[in-house]
């Protein structure tokens, strides 16, 4: 489903949009958040870890998509972890669900205009490289966009960013060597690869396996790289991070079981809260 342009938002509605979803925002908070943090697929955990200051179903909020996705909650939280103000999306959106580029990338640009400057993004997803493990966390140093599909498409905003945004190091190197520091003292076992992301929701075949290790990824998943883009483009910083929770491997594939994917993020969630938690408070 490539961005139709007949359909996609002027600047001024995209705009009003923002404004109003903003406003109803406000209406619950007036916290200004510092850090946007996406929580993937069984990766809820993180919310218990929070000073909550509230908390705001995403149907309560003009223009957020609804997820539908299961083990997606569906709130937008308001806290502090770490010290720092956070606005909290526990459940995101995929484009498999039928949602546009747009409407995927719009709370980012909500975050950034209620005042984030920075977003720890974290994903489900199945590991190609074969040192890698179910149950093992990868932060991600690139990324490969195969959704074939993109955010910006469509008239650029500049009060956003730049029409031609620069994605040389869409994971600042500064601070992947923070989490990679915060990894070692805590003790956690952190591997660094590329994320590769496909529409779905079907899985992949074997060929298409091998030919994404072909590629160069380490990992591949189905969402993460349009809120990215996104934040680079209104000017974040980003911290990404995968758990990875199947293997798939093309000689030993074996069929794809939700409740073992539950289960594998679930074993790693402890590992990820300690990272995003010690990395959001030395940020």
């Amino acid at each position: 489903m490539i961005s139709d342009p007949t359909t996609l938002d002027t600047i001024e509605q995209f705009r009003a949009k923002r404004d109003e979803a903003i406003a109803d925002i406000q209406s619950h908070t007036t916290s200004t958040p510092e850090v946007l943090v996406i929580l993937g697929t069984g990766l809820g955990a993180l919310v218990d870890e929070l000073d909550l200051e509230t908390s705001i179903p995403y149907e309560s909020i003009r223009h957020f998509p609804q997820s539908t996705v299961e083990s997606h909650a569906g709130k937008l939280h308001f806290a502090t972890l770490g010290g720092k103000n956070v606005m909290v999306m526990q459940g995101r959106f995929h484009y498999y669900e039928g949602y546009t580029m747009q409407q995927i990338a719009f709370p980012v640009r909500v975050a950034s205009a209620l005042g984030a400057t920075k977003m720890m993004v974290s994903n489900a997803c199945g590991c190609l490289n074969p040192d890698y493990r179910r149950g093992e966390l990868m932060l991600i140093s690139d990324h490969i966009n195969l959704l074939g599909d993109n955010p910006l498409i469509g008239a650029n905003d500049p009060e956003l960013g730049p029409r031609f945004p620069d994605m040389s190091d869409p994971y600042s190197k500064k601070v992947r060597a923070l989490v990679k520091e915060v990894a070692a003292n805590e003790g956690i076992n952190l591997h660094e690869g590329v994320y590769a992301a496909m529409s779905g929701p079907m899985l992949e075949t074997r060929a298409e396996y091998r030919m994404l290790r072909t590629m160069g990824a380490d990992v591949i998943g189905m969402s993460t790289i349009p809120e990215v883009i996104a934040a680079v483009h209104v000017g974040m910083d980003v911290m990404g991070c995968s758990v990875i929770t199947d293997e798939c491997f093309p000689d030993t594939l074996e069929p794809l079981n939700i409740e073992h994917v539950l289960a594998a993020a679930s074993s790693a969630e402890p590992s990820l809260t300690k990272l995003v938690k010690s990395t959001i408070e030395r940020w």
